[in-house]
């Protein structure tokens, strides 16, 4: 989506290649969309155009493209095509068919929830969901596949939508979406984005960027241990547990619960008092750029001394608990109109005794971060939770100096009315969201980012990143909003975090990645990982776990073209622990986990991780078989999901069964499919690694015999080329 001058700002004069024909393999007669005469979209309305790749002008800034992507693209130009469209009266939201898509087998990627998207597959246009990203379409007449990718002049989600803001509105646009055809679903995709990302001059490729240092070592992430009540002791207790057992964490994330927040109904200039009803924090606001209380007065030292903090996690869960349940009978008692005052305060969990030498200067997260690496000399980087607009609720107005701060009304989009319900979604709506001046966003970013710098830390995750749609009506729609936040965030990770330290989460759309991605190079591919379901089925702690790999195998294919696929951190003592550590092993990404302090299954970690706290990562990015793109590996209950993977000299499958649960269209939400909760066999073979996409193992598609090593089974058996492997798998087994 974007204002409609949008074209006009990002179209030079200046050709891409020397190709001048206009020729396609993609063409438009007698209102079907044809790709070398066979028809993939039919009734194809009289507003609908169709442009050969070479016939629109393209970015004009050539010279920040590297040679061998334009000469690829330019090669390769009759594969792709734009669908533009008009309409009589300029709108700021257009619906408008593009055609009838019939009898074909396609792979879609939607956004289920408002920042997560999944894969769907069907036959027909009627089988797509709402807020499509990108559709891949099997041609077994042609023995090749075509790919459909809705740009950010319309982002389209089955119909074409405009602008996010009723104030800017267009009528006529050349390059809605972008087609592309080839003969290999991999190649087809690199291909497909090299030429978008030559049109558009607004993102970079994954291989043109360097990806953080974390991504070939093994971390530990706070969020499960301690949720918002983080604090000092509790990490320091966490990290000395992994490093005692003989696997010391390369990187550490504080998540959530580290910053300076509150609520507007609370003294402007203090920390939130009560954080333990769900989603309370998803209504505070920042209002201060350093660190929260309980991380301030750490002071240099505490934590190598002899009579250092003692940490116990079963005490603070029963505390966590105890607040919990006093926050729930204080809603209930509001929700009764009763009086809350003569119920006790909530109070703070925190193992540091802040007066046990009141002459010494607190030293803060600087004097953590410097105590934690002299005693952990291995641990190598440390990085620290922040939303996209600072906090949750963004920032509070009127506290941090020099920045303009505004409480706006978030309002979803139409499009996204049918998506997942979220809490998260839900509290934004109902609080708004403090969003700075986005004139100031480089200064916002630099100014949170410098001071994490100096304190020490080498890089950021930042969250809830799809909030801006929800705030753009008064900022000239949701694409130049978010061209300001996403310009002032890469240039301070350029400054700041070695071009690289940054993890992106709640970002999976195509407004990020064509606007986001010139320097953010690891994205999370999946929703959270869920230890248990929120919504109380006791199956959950299994189903949900399946229904985590088919969002990161498949999302990979589309988000692994800007940036390194993050699988997201897991538990190694949940009951599927074995499950996510399979497909760790072949994802290719970094390795965490969020263990509980003490609550840990190192003899799975040691399958995982180096007694120097690296990991064995594949050389790709891992995504599904060829056998597996037009599939539903969740509840078809007939199909595994097989992942392949390269090493430097080997190719690497991995077989999960996920079935038992996924998307219900109808609820609009992910559910059990417990009639598909069972045995699944399958085949494997050699030629499920797709060898050509590495020149190291290209060679090995010619190969006669393989020696196979099945790791569950603990068995090494040499096998043809073509030879098929029977193997049948339980339910959340690999």
């Amino acid at each position: 989506m974007s204002p409609p001058n949008f074209v006009s700002q990002r179209v030079g004069n200046k050709p891409t290649s020397n190709n001048t024909s206009n020729t396609s393999r993609f063409s438009l007669c007698n209102r079907n969309i044809s790709v070398d005469g066979i028809t993939i979209l039919s009734e194809v309305p009289v507003n609908v155009a169709l442009s050969p790749f070479s016939s629109l002008p393209h970015n004009s800034d050539t010279d920040s493209i590297p040679p061998h992507i334009l000469k690829s693209v330019a090669s390769k130009s009759k594969n792709g095509a734009f669908l533009g469209l008009s309409v009589k009266q300029a709108q700021d939201r257009i619906l408008n068919p593009i055609g009838k898509l019939l009898n074909r087998k396609f792979l879609s990627l939607f956004r289920f929830k408002i920042w997560w998207s999944t894969m769907w597959v069907g036959s027909s246009g009627s089988d797509l969901q709402m807020e499509t990203q990108l559709i891949l379409l099997q041609l077994p007449e042609l023995n090749s596949f075509a790919v459909l990718i809705p740009l950010i002049e319309a982002i389209f989600a089955l119909q074409f939508t405009l602008s996010g803001s009723t104030k800017v509105r267009g009528q006529k646009f050349s390059s809605c979406a972008y087609l592309h055809v080839g003969d290999n679903p991999y190649e087809l995709m690199r291909d497909a984005f090299a030429a978008v990302r030559v049109h558009l001059g607004t993102f970079r490729l994954l291989e043109e960027k360097t990806v953080p240092k974390i991504v070939d070592k093994f971390g530990w992430c706070s969020w499960d241990a301690f949720y918002l009540t983080v604090e000092p002791v509790g990490l320091w207790h966490g990290v000395k547990s992994f490093a005692e057992n003989g696997l010391p964490p390369r990187f550490l994330i504080i998540d959530d619960g580290w910053q300076s927040i509150n609520m507007d109904h609370e003294p402007a200039l203090q920390d939130s008092k009560d954080l333990t009803t769900l989603g309370s924090q998803m209504l505070c606001r920042l209002y201060r750029l350093k660190e929260n209380e309980k991380f301030a007065k750490y002071k240099s030292g505490t934590m190598l001394r002899p009579n250092a903090p003692k940490f116990d996690q079963e005490k603070h869960d029963a505390m966590f608990k105890e607040m919990v349940a006093l926050a729930e009978k204080k809603r209930k008692i509001k929700e009764e109109g009763g009086d809350v005052l003569a119920l006790p305060s909530p109070k703070t969990i925190e193992f540091l005794n802040d007066d046990e030498d009141d002459r010494q200067e607190r030293g803060g997260l600087m004097a953590l971060v410097s105590d934690l690496k002299e005693k952990y000399q291995t641990l190598d980087d440390v990085y620290v939770w922040h939303a996209l607009c600072g906090a949750w609720g963004g920032f509070r107005p009127g506290t941090i100096a020099g920045l303009e701060a505004k409480v706006t009304s978030a309002k979803l989009a139409a499009g996204l009315q049918n998506t997942m319900n979220d809490l998260a979604v839900d509290m934004i709506i109902e609080g708004g969201l403090g969003l700075v001046n986005p004139n100031q966003a480089a200064d916002l970013y630099e100014a949170m980012h410098s001071y994490l710098a100096d304190v020490g830390i080498s890089g950021v995750k930042v969250d809830v990143i799809h909030t801006l749609e929800y705030v753009s009506e008064d900022h000239g729609g949701r694409v130049q909003l978010a061209k300001a936040y996403y310009d002032g965030l890469n240039k301070s990770l350029q400054k700041n975090f070695a071009g690289s330290g940054l993890i992106a989460s709640m970002e999976q759309c195509n407004d990020f990645f064509f606007l986001a991605t010139k320097q953010v190079s690891m994205g999370r591919v999946g929703d959270d990982f869920w230890f248990q379901d929120p919504n109380g089925d006791p199956m959950g702690a299994f189903w949900l776990q399946g229904v985590h790999m088919i969002h990161c195998s498949y999302n990979s294919l589309w988000q692994g073209q800007f940036i390194q696929p993050d699988w997201d951190m897991f538990q190694s003592d949940h009951i599927c622990a074995e499950f996510h550590a399979g497909s760790r092993a072949i994802c290719g990404g970094p390795v965490y986990v969020s263990d509980k302090v003490g609550h840990h299954n190192f003899d799975l970690l040691r399958k995982l991780v180096l007694p120097d706290g690296t990991i064995l990562r594949c050389q790709h990015y891992a995504l599904p078989t060829r056998d597996c793109l037009f599939e539903n590996p969740l509840f078809d209950a007939k199909t595994l999901l097989k992942i392949w993977n390269l090493n430097k000299f080997a190719g690497v499958v991995g077989v999960f069964n996920c079935q038992g649960a996924g998307w219900y269209p109808e609820e609009h939400r992910c559910r059990a499919y417990p009639q598909c909760y069972k045995s699944i066999s399958g085949v494997i073979s050699a030629d499920d690694v797709e060898w050509e996409q590495k020149d190291s193992t290209a060679v090995y598609r010619n190969t006669e015999q393989f020696a196979v090593y099945l790791h569950k089974s603990d068995n090494l058996t040499i096998v043809k080329s073509n030879e098929q492997i029977n193997i049948t798998l339980q339910p959340s087994s690999f």
